[in-house]
């Protein structure tokens, strides 16, 4: 029998379908992201009895310091902690910012109207492309670059142009090219250094070059700036730069910096109008984070050189097994890049880099990121997580030289 429920007859293991509520047509622009349906595959897999290493994520497998998670547990114990926060974040973390950002990056940010917290710099991407984007208006993309770039953009209703980024150029933006291509549309310019996934670093005079670029053109620059700790001596914030003041805004994270991938802690900077329109967008869409992890993110930016040292000596092991893994799969690798993972070329005998991580991950249960997911220029490229223990990587290495790859 079945049952009814206003009006419809309906039996107990029957679902609902639903056919005539359509998604909204922007969602035709984007896919899943990437690592989401990748993740869900090797789930499946090892729920199969499958023992899939993951070298692709660039997820941090150590804690935060004692004190940062000390902080949490006192803030958290304390009950006046518990309601709804500032959408601009407490005074304390916005003051910790801006010690971090004059202490590191050797600029000055006034906490109050020059930094706005977020949930994440992965967040702002999103509320700075619907802060500032307009139906028809162009965005500049980096290729190879961080997805969620051209998905922001898409879904705020803007045209993603990607700008070439080779080995040749040392992964920087040919701007000359750029301007030959014409610039009377775009609104944004998207640029990562240091770059991920190449590891490349941008230098004082790039970032003057591009600053004087967007100011000619009204262009919103946009440096989206996780990586500066990781294996990089030379921290370089754009808005360091004359004139960016003007033109740019600049992302920031914990996540990688801190080991506080999951607890979302990032920040925009920028001048006071920019910020205002962003929290714009952000007051609209979320309320403030957890007073605990604002807490705790302060502690953190506390940290002395120490901290930075020790993180990067263990990368620094970690970097020297990935090269080893990136010999043995016969790719070349760049010495001088930074940051979270290994960048290499791979053979000449694969057709993309998809072909030899596919044969990795359903010959070897070994999950290496292809570059293809980067973009065109990153077709020919594979990218090594340094977020996995030297055992991890070593026994990735011990699978590939038990039994070496066919080199035909």
């Amino acid at each position: 029998m079945g049952k009814r429920e206003c009006g419809i007859v309906k039996r107990r293991d029957e679902r609902m379908k639903t056919v005539s509520i359509q998604p909204a047509s922007r969602l035709s622009s984007v896919n899943e992201y990437y690592f989401s349906a990748k993740l869900a595959e090797i789930a499946r897999m090892r729920s199969q009895g499958i023992d899939v290493i993951n070298l692709g994520i660039g997820s941090p497998d150590r804690p935060p310091a004692d004190n940062v998670i000390d902080a949490l547990k006192i803030n958290a114990s304390d009950i006046r902690n518990h309601g709804y926060q500032s959408y601009t974040g407490i005074p304390r973390l916005r003051q910790a910012f801006a010690r971090w950002y004059k202490e590191h990056f050797d600029v000055t940010l006034d906490p109050d109207g020059e930094i706005l917290p977020l949930i994440g710099s992965k967040e702002g991407i999103m509320h700075i492309s619907m802060a500032f984007i307009n139906p028809g208006d162009e965005v500049l993309v980096p290729d190879p670059g961080y997805p969620s770039y051209s998905a922001a953009s898409s879904l705020a209703g803007g045209t993603v142009r990607k700008y070439s980024l080779t080995a040749g150029n040392g992964w920087h933006p040919d701007i000359e090219a750029i301007e030959a291509d014409g610039v009377d549309k775009v609104k944004i310019m998207w640029i990562n250094y240091p770059h991920m996934p190449t590891g490349a670093t941008a230098t004082r005079e790039l970032f003057c070059r591009l600053v004087d670029f967007a100011r000619r053109h009204s262009i919103l620059l946009c440096n989206d700036n996780p990586y500066s700790f990781i294996l990089n001596d030379e921290r370089l914030s754009l808005l360091s730069v004359p004139g960016a003041w003007d033109v740019a805004l600049e992302l920031n994270s914990l996540s990688k910096s801190h080991n506080m991938a999951g607890w979302r802690i990032g920040m925009v900077g920028g001048n006071k109008a920019f910020i205002g329109n962003i929290l714009k967008v952000k007051s609209n869409m979320d309320s403030g984070m957890f007073q605990p992890l604002q807490a705790a993110a302060a502690e953190a930016m506390a940290a002395p050189p120490e901290w930075y040292e020790t993180l990067n000596g263990e990368y620094r092991k970690r970097r020297i097994k990935a090269a080893e893994l990136m010999t043995a799969l016969s790719c070349s690798v760049d010495e001088k890049q930074t940051g979270l993972f290994l960048w290499g070329r791979i053979p000449a005998r694969y057709a993309d880099a998809t072909e030899l991580t596919d044969e990795l991950l359903y010959n070897y249960s070994l999950f290496i990121t292809p570059g293809t997911i980067f973009g065109n220029n990153g077709r020919n490229y594979i990218r090594i997580s340094l977020c996995a223990t030297e055992d991890t990587l070593s026994e990735a290495l011990a699978r590939i030289t038990s039994r070496p790859i066919s080199p035909n």
